[in-house]
């Protein structure tokens, strides 16, 4: 259940020593061939780490023979200095997997603005790399071993997998629990497949996937700059995948890992889904449960276990979607407490100790509908985020 689950892929994750703590933090994986096809989305913020920024370029040909990865340090705004570290580690990785740096995929995670320590890294992929060509990086232990290399605040390695009956797999792994919020969400996340598809193909499947997965878990409305989702396939599986069906498998895989994030975000007692109906668009739908989720007072009514549906319907209302304002029904794990925008069922029924939370908007303006995952805001989530520094 790894990046390594799909056949043509190895993997390694060591201790660099970026992390003071002496835990890995350092992963490679390498995709075996016979294909290097390959597909990424990154951050949509603007202000973009220098690894975003190469691994825009190594992308544009649709070719990857392996991704790097660090946490420790974001390698974002860290001047000319940075992006050269970024290079040399792409040159490093190039050099002792015997494949050209352009080919490389950069990501780095952790605090913003401080320099990496370029001999750790080169060290560090010195390591990866001697696992990988010495056979070691096969098999769900290394492909854990690179889910865990990843972490920074992240309580526990996420992964999925989907095996398919026509004979092909995909695997992942993910990175991230605070600045969740689109583009992507902080996270860095590295799929593999050995369906036999084109980079083009790869490219339309990630992108319909990433849209209704990762792009719609707002935990916090912090937007990252270092957001990387890569897919690499390498055809070892010998099968050409359906694209319907290899678009639904990713999504799937995507679904599990963002649903990972969510339950794994800094400092949340309650994972919140926020479900938009029968709104005039879907474009409606996701902006209004994204201003749901982005309301620090409805997140904390949930925090206290309180199901107060008014700050719902005040945070709708903030939004240009096509509604009613006193035609909206809301309900609060299946209790209905709010039809046409006045009172229903007594708050008092709504259970809110469970940690899972479902809110459901019915807007009564069309047909369309999304989901928007969040969580609560808590006071670890304040203290954990006063005192972040790696």
């Amino acid at each position: 259940m790894s990046v390594t689950a799909a056949s043509g892929f190895a993997a390694a994750g060591v201790a660099a020593g970026l992390k003071a703590s002496g835990k890995r933090d350092l992963a490679i994986v390498q995709n075996l061939g016979p294909l290097s096809a390959a597909a990424t989305v990154f951050t949509t913020n603007r202000c973009q780490a220098n690894p975003v920024i190469w691994s825009r370029q190594v992308i544009a040909d649709g070719v990857a023979s392996a991704i790097v990865l660090n946490s420790g340090g974001a390698n974002c705004y860290t001047g000319a200095q940075g992006f050269q570290t970024t290079h040399a580690t792409a040159e490093a990785v190039g050099e002792r997997l015997g494949v050209s740096a352009g080919d490389v995929l950069v990501c780095s995670t952790g605090l913003i603005g401080d320099q990496l320590d370029l001999g750790k890294l080169t060290t560090g992929v010195t390591d990866a790399a001697a696992a990988l060509t010495a056979g070691v990086g096969l098999g769900a232990d290394a492909g854990l071993a690179a889910a865990e290399a990843i972490m920074t605040t992240d309580t526990k390695p996420k992964q999925a997998e989907h095996r398919s009956p026509a004979g092909w797999t995909v695997g992942g792994m993910a990175k991230g629990a605070g600045m969740l919020a689109p583009g992507l969400a902080t996270m860095l996340v590295v799929i593999t497949t050995d369906a036999v598809l084109d980079s083009a193909q790869l490219d339309a499947a990630l992108r319909a996937a990433t849209r209704v997965t990762f792009d719609r878990l707002d935990s916090d409305g912090c937007m990252s700059t270092n957001d990387t989702v890569a897919l690499l396939g390498s055809g070892a599986s010998g099968v050409a995948a359906d694209e319907a069906e290899f678009a639904a498998a990713l999504t799937a895989v995507c679904r599990d890992l963002a649903e990972q994030l969510q339950a794994d975000a800094e400092g949340a007692s309650h994972d919140i889904a926020i479900e938009v109906v029968n709104a005039a668009s879907e474009d409606d739908a996701v902006t209004v449960g994204r201003a749901v989720s982005r309301s620090n007072l409805f997140k904390a009514a949930i925090f206290g276990n309180d199901p107060n549906w008014g700050r719902v319907l005040a945070a709708v209302g903030t939004t240009d979607a096509v509604f009613d304002p006193y035609g909206i029904d809301v309900a609060i794990n299946g209790i209905q407490i709010c039809t046409a925008g006045e009172p229903d069922q007594p708050r008092e029924l709504v259970d809110l100790t469970p940690r899972a939370v479902h809110i459901l908007i019915d807007l009564h303006a069309g047909s369309e509908t999304a989901t928007i995952l969040t969580n609560d805001l808590t006071h670890d989530y304040v203290h954990e985020n006063s005192a972040y520094a790696s």
